[in-house]
Parts: C-alpha cells; structure tokens; sequence
C-alpha cells in the first residue's frame, strides 16, 4: 500500500463537514421564543443534544441517522441491529445534557417499498424502544425512486430533565475524573472507511472474521453457526447507554452517595473520536491516560488498511463510546457504581488546565480542535 487509508481518502472529511455545519449554524436566525417561554432555547455551546425551556423542566432533542452502515446491513439483509444503532445515536446524546429518553420518531427512506425489509426495521425499532425505555412516538416512510437508491433510517429522540440539572459542562473543573464505559463494536461512525478497508483485503462480510471475536466488554449479536463472520462482527449493535447512565442520573438525585452536580461532563465518542471531548468546555483539557482495551476489530482495520493510530483516534471509538467526567471525590464511588451494572466501566483519566487539548497514552494521538 503506498499511502495509509484515511476517512478522508474514503470519502468523509470531518474537517469539512465541521466547516459546512459551522456554516449552517451561522445562517440561521435566532429563535422565535422569548426566554421564560415553552420552547425558548437554553444555550449550550458544544452540546450535543439541543435544550429548551419547558415550565419546570427543560426537554431535550436530538437527531442521527445510521450511515453507511445500512449499506452493509442491506449487501446482507440483515437489518435486526440497524434499528438500534439509530436510537443509540440519538438517546446516547441525549444522555450527555444530563436528559432522560422518552420518546423517539423514526425516518425511513427507501427507493420502493419492501414490507419484508419494513418488518425487520420494526421488529429492531421495538427491540430499540426496550433497551432505551423510551415510546415509539411516530414515524415517516417515503418512497423516493430518484433521489434514494437504498434503504436510509434515521430518528429523533425527546428527552427531559428537571430545570437547573442540565449537564452543560460549565462545573468542570481540572483534576475532575474521567470513566470511560466500553463500546459494543465499531457502532455507527466510520463505516465509509470499514467498507473500503474491507474491500482492499479482499473479504466478504459472510467469511469468517480474520481476528478473535470474543471480547468481555462486549456481547456479540450472531445469526449464523460456528465461527463468527466478519459481518456479524462490523454489524454488532451500537451501545445504548440509558442503561445504567439514566440509573445513575437518577440515583444521585436520590440517596447516593454522590450528588446530580457531581457528574461534571457526558461525551459521546462517535464522530471526531476522541476530539468530542474538546466540545465540553472552551478550555480544559483531557488526559486519557490508562485507555479502555481496543477491540480487536480496530486492530485489524488498523494493521490491514495502515491507518495511522491518530486518524483510528479520530475516526473511531476504539473501545470506549462514553466518558463521564466527574467530581474526583465521588468518583471511586460512582464507579463502583457503574460496575455493579455493566462490566468494563473503568478510569480512564482526568480533565487538565494545561491547554484545551486531548492528550492520549499513545504518542502521537493529540486533538486541539474537533
């Protein structure tokens, strides 16, 4: 190979895409709602879930497709796990203002109708709507020959939480800890990049997958016999991490030990890797210092496409979809906590105040923008 594979070489260039969001950001005008009113906005910059005002309570939403991993669900015509990435990528943002999910609409394009395509999105919606705990509120479905060629499915999620408790990032503090709870798999970012590393080495998604599948972080979904494939692999269900986070939130409103103030941060690792902890605070940095274990999927992709370490930092979860960063007194407690009730949830590090940068274990892996 004469040149390492990069997001950028496989079509998605995150530094662009920043550019053009940017650019939307800057032509839309402000809101119609004064302040003090039902659906005035709350503003919290970086966030990555939109609040607005709500009598008592503030509402949260946020909005996510699945990508292009639906094109390696559709080659196979496995479509029991995309209905969950969809949710995930919705409500797993929404955790990180400190909301609690309560209802999700999805979106469904397709070039023509295929009632046995729809009931497998149905069936993987409702299995969505149980882990996430959230209703099913509504949907659309469009068929649009011309414009879509295949199968595209994304949603809305609503959330709510009570006013003064919105987790904005603005209580972060240098020496805060930071628990990293591990990912599913690849989840629903990168898959542009998965796809044309898969078709350099010369694999289908139904071969056998070239590198142990097996991981304690994590439960793989399978629907053939014997050894897992590639595709069962790369396809794993996104992480939803209502369970235990919303337990958690709930619990420090209650007799815990800890306190709601105390859980200082959320990010989401999807998109921009690691760089989604920039977007918490304007200032601080972060260390990540003791990394969650990489999957060994992104140690293959790694080695078979000669992806930089920095560019899998930025592309990919590498084996940890959320941190928390929280008050260094409660945090021995809060992960005692957390590894009660799911199993990998460990410190990965600590917020800094020596530039607004994230700093990682591995030379070489460092974001000063997102």
């Amino acid at each position: 190979m004469s040149e390492p594979m990069d997001y950028a070489s496989a079509g998605v260039d995150i530094d662009l895409e920043g550019s053009a969001v940017a650019s939307l950001i800057g032509a839309l005008s402000k809101s119609v709602r004064t302040p003090g009113t039902p659906g005035a906005p709350v503003d919290l910059p970086g966030g990555f879930g939109g609040l607005i005002e709500f009598g008592d309570n503030l509402l949260a939403m946020a909005t996510d497709g699945v990508g292009s991993k639906l094109q390696i669900a559709t080659s196979l015509e496995q479509w029991g796990g995309v209905g969950i990435d969809c949710m995930a990528m919705n409500v797993n943002d929404l955790l990180c203002v400190g909301a609690e999910p309560i209802a999700f609409v999805d979106y469904v394009a397709v070039p023509k109708p295929d009632p046995a395509i729809h009931a497998a999105l149905g069936a993987s919606l409702a299995e969505a709507c149980r882990q996430a705990r959230v209703t099913l509120a509504g949907g659309e479905t469009a068929s649009l020959p011309g414009i879509v060629t295949e199968l595209d499915l994304s949603g809305t999620a609503l959330g709510w939480l009570p006013k003064g408790e919105a987790i904005t990032g603005e209580r972060l503090v240098a020496g805060d800890v930071l628990i990293g709870l591990p990912s599913s798999g690849i989840h629903s970012n990168g898959y542009s990049l998965v796809r044309k590393i898969v078709e350099h080495a010369g694999l289908n998604y139904t071969d056998t997958a070239p590198f142990q599948t097996t991981h304690p972080n994590r439960d793989l979904v399978r629907w053939t016999e014997g050894d897992a494939t590639l595709g069962e692999v790369v396809l794993n269900p996104t992480r939803i991490y209502c369970d235990p986070v919303v337990d958690l939130l709930n619990a420090a409103r209650g007799p815990a030990s800890f306190g709601i103030h105390d859980v200082h941060g959320i990010c989401h690792i999807t998109g921009g890797g690691l760089s989604n902890l920039l977007r918490l605070h304007p200032s601080l940095g972060w260390n990540i210092q003791t990394p969650l274990p990489v999957l060994p999927e992104f140690e293959w992709l790694q080695s078979v496409g000669g992806v930089e370490t920095r560019e899998m930092y930025r592309t990919f979860n590498m084996g940890m979809g959320m941190v928390l960063a929280v008050d260094s007194e409660h945090a021995d407690a809060m992960l005692a906590w957390l590894n009660e009730r799911m199993t990998g949830a460990a410190v990965v590090g600590h917020v800094e105040d020596e530039g607004h940068r994230v700093v990682h274990a591995l030379d070489g892996v460092e974001f000063s923008h997102y």
